[in-house]
């Protein structure tokens, strides 16, 4: 599967840190809502620690404001290393749910995989950001570009979310 506008989501599950533990989280219970989703390479990367992440963090209450019942982060790393991230980043604080996807399935069953073994990235998720209604991609912003942040952070999403509720009326 190709990530477009109109695709259902797979069923998948994520590791979430949460009270002290590791826990499993459905896709179902992850994408149901409005929901924005945000897939970055990794954790603590130079683009997704200094851009991406930072722009998610800015955009959270507006996103709220314009009827986003979550937001969501995904990468290809263990529930730990998510953890951590989101409470250096500030994205904790600000209410966004740090998702795993440790073994990288859920990335790959939506073609959003890639390799650069140059930085040791295996399996890793290509940089996205979308709109997610009950599972159904409704907006969609893929980078081209690895060390771009201009059509899936935070504010383009937050554009794109406000353009599909005109749409939507």
């Amino acid at each position: 599967m190709a990530l477009n506008v109109g695709n259902r989501l797979p069923e998948a599950e994520f590791l979430e840190f949460t009270g002290g533990e590791p826990r499993t989280v459905s896709s179902a219970e992850a994408f149901a809502g409005r929901v924005a989703v945000f897939g970055m390479p990794g954790a603590y990367t130079r683009t997704c620690d200094g851009a991406h992440m930072p722009s998610v963090v800015r955009s959270v209450q507006a996103l709220r404001d314009e009827g986003v019942d979550r937001v969501v982060v995904i990468a290809v790393n263990d529930p730990f290393v998510m953890a951590a991230w989101g409470e250096s980043s500030g994205a904790r604080a600000a209410g966004v749910r740090m998702l795993g996807d440790a073994a990288g399935a859920f990335t790959k069953a939506i073609g959003m995989d890639f390799d650069a073994p140059p930085v040791g990235f295996f399996g890793r998720s290509r940089r996205y950001g979308a709109l997610v209604e009950d599972g159904v991609v409704v907006a969609l912003g893929i980078e081209e570009s690895r060390s771009e942040c201009t059509m899936s952070g935070g504010e383009a999403l937050l554009d794109a979310v406000r353009s599909h509720k005109g749409q939507a009326a």
